[in-house]
């Protein structure tokens, strides 16, 4: 990079100043990595992340009993609640819950003695009820209803060790094309209730990645483009069901998917998610070696 004289060219000049400048931008991308994941285990660890969720009840037409005690239907955590915390009244997939007198339920921060509660499917839901640590709802899956619980002072959120991650590796942040459907299209998501959701796709992308050509089928959330994908590490040093992975809507024709990005789904730290599991076109033939590692026995 010296000349004869021992001053820098001016192309060596140049290669070291954009050396220099691309070390910087490498330092900024990783400082970004190491916020978005400590982000995402500070939302995981949260008062309402999925580590506090301790209990899934599928609700029978009637009375649904909820409490402590031990011929409640909904059975709550040994000291958390009273014997008999309430009813949870289900019919006809609508659900009314009852309190029990003397309980103090609130229901979305009011203390109610009743309320109709919408469920996780509604536009506005789902309704929250409260009680001490715990919070309860409503959850619809296909033909479904059921009560998620979720425990402040789960084991799961206290027994949490941190999530583990691959290196993060700037290659593994690619741009990708996006592909409309040519007519609104849905696409087949089963979960690991054995139950299958056509769900709206607005198209695919595809992309290289270490000289592959790899395409992923996509489903709207929100204002994003989710992937539910599952690669060859799955099962090995990641989560053997898969992984997601969100991206911005596409512009111009292109997304950039960073794997760096690619986590866990919630059934990951609690058996009592409803996961959606890849579609058999997001199964890959290559390893992704970047993003979560599998966590605990999973």
């Amino acid at each position: 990079m010296w000349d004869t004289g021992g001053r820098m060219s001016l192309r060596a000049i140049f290669l070291f100043s954009m050396a220099v400048l691309l070390g910087a931008a490498d330092t900024s991308y990783l400082q970004q990595m190491e916020q978005w994941r400590a982000l995402r285990e500070a939302r995981l660890k949260s008062d309402g992340g999925w580590l506090t969720v301790a209990g899934l009840f599928w609700l029978h037409d009637g009375d649904n009993t909820a409490g402590t005690g031990a011929d409640c239907d909904i059975k709550l955590p040994a000291g958390s609640a009273a014997a008999r915390v309430g009813v949870f009244h289900f019919h006809d997939g609508k659900t009314t819950f009852r309190a029990a007198d003397g309980v103090a339920a609130a229901v979305n921060g009011d203390v109610e003695k009743t309320a109709d509660l919408k469920s996780d499917s509604d536009k506005d839901g789902p309704d929250m009820v409260t009680v001490n640590a715990l919070t309860m709802f409503v959850i619809h899956r296909g033909d479904k209803y059921a009560i998620r619980m979720k425990d402040k002072n789960s084991t799961y959120r206290r027994d949490f060790t941190g999530l583990h991650w691959y290196p993060v590796r700037p290659e593994y942040r690619v741009t990708a094309r996006f592909v409309a459907w040519p007519e609104p299209k849905t696409i087949p998501i089963a979960n690991i209730l054995g139950q299958t959701e056509p769900t709206p796709s607005p198209g695919y992308v595809v992309f290289t990645l270490n000289g592959v050509e790899a395409k992923l089928d996509a489903v709207a959330e929100d204002d994003s483009l989710f992937l539910i994908f599952r690669d060859k590490t799955a099962g090995k040093t990641t989560y053997g069901a898969g992984r997601f992975l969100n991206t911005e809507m596409p512009k111009d024709g292109t997304v950039v998917l960073d794997f760096n990005q690619a986590y866990n789904p919630p059934c990951a730290f609690t058996p009592y998610a409803t996961c959606p599991l890849p579609p058999p076109e997001n199964r890959l033939d290559i390893a992704i070696e970047a993003g979560e590692l599998k966590y605990g026995e999973h």
